[in-house]
């Protein structure tokens, strides 16, 4: 199945030339816009280019548009072409189109969508929280929807690798291995075992130590130096730090169903000298204050002076700023990405603008060829519009925000359905409370702040992952009550269809394959949450105007159901929201 808007644009685009072939000698490329309506009394797609024709060929944009129109050729597509207002083209797709579209969507086990030729290698970088602290809301969203653009690549048969950047080095090792050694000795020597909790209440008491006393202060840099040095006791004290800590992490991933690769800032460490050395001999390093920078004349601070991208500090130790270098070096050189996409909050946007500008002019990202992204988002915000804490003002865990969506959903389900069972009602929970949680952050523009609310975001009525769910679960209803068999449906019945609600559904259908192309082009995964609303919206109003059971189309519109089903299933589950089949 092609992408009906590209298919258009094609179309139109020789039409253009065909009415105006003067165009042709253009050095300029003439880009045709073909648009979703906005009103169906407007039929489906609005091409609106005759307007920016206008001075090009000194016409009329309603002449430039009926010429246009008037050299489209006929297809089995489009049921109507219109020029209406100063010079819009209203395009009308025909309702057989439709119908053997959505029946192609049904026959086929990837919906109809085609997968690439060539793959491109995409590495999406998300999530990276610190080693020795607890994943917080904070991390949610760069988590959720670091996931959800990674599937939706994955779907569209991209190669994808999905890497968590964990801050696993520098300072804060040496310490809280300095902190251990006189405090918990044997948590080092592997004698002793621990969690989370306590490394981080242990972080904590070191971060105070080492602001207090300038002896441990002294201590903690001597840990580092060895560990940088690969000292085999550091080393073996650092790898249990970080163990304990994957292993908290790995109980949150496997709760939200994310799965990560995991290179550390460690894994660029051996990396940082030689990429100082690269970027010397490309004579892109200047000395500031002993200090080796990259700058570059666009990056200024509130002085109006030259900011350093800082690659070695002047006492010799390396940073983000290195790290991050290294890391677009070896994803470009090694990796062979072809483009790169990191997902943190807006506050590092122009660090990662200052590190892409450095990484162009020291030839690690050609910009014809690669592209990098960095996918910025807003805050996660309390019901009283702050900051989200706990009630003692410390960071909300996100281990306990999630284990609460979820009891908050098994009593949601009791109250609705208490004669079910209990198993079936803690495994229906846990998808409802999950993917409550992740549709309610991916629904927002990530670049907003947004509202937490459990109770928002469990209601069933509005744009909510239960709202959906329930759309997806009426079918499975419709399916149960007819005892309907599709494979054995799809044997005697076609998909055809007639009325305006149905034609409505089937259009909505053909325009997936279009939302997952926009999120691929401005990473937004709130087209998607759009999409997947308006679907179950348009699917009710079929299934309020549309009788299914014992209906002379029985056959026709019980296979559209299935292809809303299936549809709605692979749309939440871009998004890692889990269907259930009742509720």
């Amino acid at each position: 199945m092609h992408n009906v808007v590209e298919d258009l644009k094609e179309k139109f685009h020789k039409a253009l030339l065909s009415a105006f072939p003067e165009l042709e000698q253009d050095l300029e490329p003439i880009s045709i816009e073909v648009v979703q309506s906005t009103n169906d009394r407007f039929g489906h797609y609005q091409c609106n280019s005759a307007m920016k024709l206008t001075k090009t060929l000194q016409k009329n944009p309603r002449q430039i548009a009926e010429s246009i129109l008037n050299h489209v050729d006929p297809s089995p597509q489009i049921a109507k072409l219109e020029v209406s207002g100063p010079g819009f083209i209203n395009i009308t797709i025909s309702p057989d189109y439709i119908s053997n579209t959505v029946q192609e969507i049904l026959d086929d086990t990837h919906l109809g969508i085609e997968t690439p030729k060539h793959k491109q290698r995409i590495i999406v970088e998300f999530s990276s929280p610190n080693t020795a602290k607890e994943l917080h809301v904070g991390h949610l969203r760069s988590t959720i929807i670091g996931d959800a653009l990674a599937r939706v690549f994955e779907f569209l048969g991209q190669d994808v690798l999905r890497l968590n950047h964990i801050g696993d080095w520098g300072t804060s090792f040496g310490m809280l291995i300095a902190y251990l050694k006189e405090e918990h000795p044997k948590i080092l020597t592997g004698e002793q075992n621990t969690d989370l909790s306590l490394l981080v209440t242990w972080y904590k008491a070191s971060k105070k130590r080492f602001d207090e006393n300038p002896e441990f202060k002294k201590r903690s840099q001597l840990e580092v130096v060895a560990l940088q040095g690969g000292n085999a006791t550091s080393l073996k004290a650092w790898n249990i730090i970080c163990d304990i800590s994957r292993k908290a992490y790995q109980e949150i991933y496997d709760l939200l169903d994310v799965k990560l690769t995991e290179r550390g800032e460690s894994f660029y460490n051996p990396m940082l000298a030689d990429t100082i050395s690269d970027l010397e001999s490309k004579g892109l390093i200047e000395v500031s204050y002993g200090a080796k920078c990259i700058f570059q004349p666009q990056f200024k601070n509130r002085d109006g002076d030259p900011m350093p991208l800082m690659l070695q500090k002047s006492d010799g130790g390396y940073g983000y700023d290195t790290t991050d270098m290294a890391a677009m070096r070896h994803r470009t050189q090694e990796e062979k990405a072809d483009r790169i996409i990191v997902i943190t909050d807006a506050g590092q946007s122009q660090h990662f603008q200052m590190v892409h500008g450095a990484s162009i002019k020291a030839g690690y990202i050609d910009p014809e060829t690669q592209q990098f992204d960095h996918v910025p988002f807003g805050m996660v915000l309390a019901p009283d519009g702050k900051k989200f804490r706990t009630r003692s003002g410390e960071t909300e865990r996100l281990a306990d925000l999630l284990y609460t969506a979820i009891d908050k959903a098994k009593e949601i389900m009791k109250e609705r359905n208490p004669t079910m069972d209990t198993k079936e009602r803690e495994s229906i929970a846990k998808a409802l409370g999950i993917g409550a949680v992740k549709y309610a952050d991916l629904s927002c523009h990530r670049t907003s702040d947004y509202t937490f609310s459990y109770d928002r975001m469990l209601r069933f009525e509005g744009n909510t992952a239960v709202f959906l769910m329930y759309a997806y679960v009426r079918v499975a209803s419709i399916k149960r009550k007819i005892r309907a068999d599709i494979e054995e449906v799809s044997k005697n019945h076609k998909i055809h269809l007639e009325h305006p609600s149905e034609v409505a559904l089937g259009m909505h259908l053909l325009q997936f394959v279009e939302t997952l192309d926009q999120v691929t082009t401005d990473l937004l995964p709130n087209r998607l949450t759009d999409y997947l609303y308006a679907l179950a919206e348009k699917f009710n109003a079929f299934y309020r105007d549309c009788k299914v059971e014992g209906s002379p189309q029985q056959g026709s519109r019980l296979l559209l159901c299935e292809t809303v089903a299936r549809t709605m299933k692979q749309g939440l589950h871009l998004l890692g929201v889990e269907t259930v089949e009742r509720m």
